[in-house]
């Protein structure tokens, strides 16, 4: 019988921005600093055009009315109680939103976060506490590679993403409820081409909701 495949996942913190050409930052794990994930989080701006008296404005959409009032709706929601139709409702959100990838592995087979890989969850960590940051509602979303079976991988994914919001409200005091976390397994493959890529193991984090936009 087919084992899921040595699990000793890397993963990507991902959010997707207008201002990056909806392209990809990488950055290896332990390489990683505050600033590089604050300036990735956090949406472009841009001068207003002549004549407006408004100052900047984030290049990244702003959520319309019925995406605020379901982002709402899943906030502190549990992982496991997310509906497929929610999964894929999170996933059409967070589309057009901010992104950076970090490499960040866990043990083999397991949701614990390696020892290497703390430094790159620690700067997340501060990020996400920085002025620019805080209060901003977050997505965290879990990711498998094709090993193994649909629903051991999506419970892989679930438990790799809420141990990614564990810690960072455990030592970094961020709120549950601005963490919304939520599992895909193998059925968002970042390179499907490579079904077995290290790649495809990762966990996104999408700045799904600016704490500018939230107050409003």
């Amino acid at each position: 019988m087919f084992k899921p495949s040595a699990k000793a996942a890397i993963v990507s913190f991902m959010t997707v921005g207008a201002a990056l050409s909806f392209g990809m930052a990488v950055a290896c794990a332990g390489d990683v600093t505050d600033d590089q994930i604050i300036k990735a989080l956090t949406p472009e701006k841009q001068p207003l055009t002549r004549g407006l008296s408004a100052g900047p404005q984030a290049t990244s959409p702003e959520l319309n009315a019925d995406q605020a009032k379901f982002v709402q709706s899943v906030r502190g929601r549990a992982t496991r109680s997310l509906s497929s139709a929610e999964r894929e409702e999170i996933a059409t959100i967070v589309q057009d939103k901010p992104k950076i990838d970090l490499e960040i592995n866990f043990d083999y087979n397991s949701a614990d976060i390696s020892a290497k890989s703390l430094p790159s969850v620690q700067a997340l960590g501060r990020a996400l506490t920085n002025q620019d940051l805080k209060g901003s509602t977050f997505v965290v979303a879990g990711h498998t590679d094709a090993a193994g079976g649909e629903d051991y991988n999506q419970g892989l994914s679930e438990r790799r993403a809420d141990a990614i919001k564990r810690y960072l409200v455990d030592k970094y005091g961020i709120n549950g409820t601005d963490l919304v976390t939520v599992g895909y397994g193998k059925s968002k493959l970042k390179d499907p081409s490579h079904p077995m890529a290290e790649v495809n193991r990762r966990v996104q984090v999408v700045n799904v909701e600016n704490k500018a936009t939230a107050a409003k």
